[in-house]
């Protein structure tokens, strides 16, 4: 597959090498991992680090379900020659996982949530991630199956 970009954009392999965008991407969207471990290495403020990014414990343990897919791909990524077929789903997956987040937080926000400028912060981060999967055209050329 001939994609334009430059020689630069591209590894040893010949491969498309990851949008750097996307890293931050993934990195947003297993923000409530990032949280836990934060909240595990600094046992002191720990607790109360937790109870202002979610007061309800309950949305806590909900909020680890979308970063999952975020965490599998940070694993497959440099792999993704071995399962082609897998990687180039993948993307499909993490944009349903952002949707999941999204209609969430919606959901919540209907439901009489304060709307706080951390939730429109994360509001917002939510529609961009949204949109950039959806419409960025390095990342589905990074996504598509690779040269052998």
């Amino acid at each position: 597959m001939l994609f334009n970009y430059p020689p630069s954009d591209y590894d040893v392999h010949g491969n498309l090498k990851t949008p750097f965008l996307f890293w931050c991407i993934l990195l947003f969207q297993a923000r409530t991992w990032f949280l836990l471990v934060l909240a595990g290495a600094s046992r002191q403020q720990g607790d109360a680090l937790l109870g202002l990014f979610y007061p309800d414990r309950d949305s806590f343990w909900l909020g680890l379900l979308p970063g999952v897919p975020a965490a599998l791909a940070f694993a497959i990524s440099g792999r993704r020659h071995l399962w082609p077929r897998l990687w180039s789903a993948w993307r499909w997956v993490l944009t349903a996982a952002q949707v999941a987040v999204l209609v969430w937080q919606i959901v919540l926000i209907g439901q009489g949530e304060e709307l706080t400028g951390i939730t429109l912060a994360l509001l917002i981060g939510d529609v961009f991630a949204l949109w950039w999967l959806c419409t960025s055209r390095r990342l589905r050329d990074y996504f598509a199956p690779q040269r052998e």
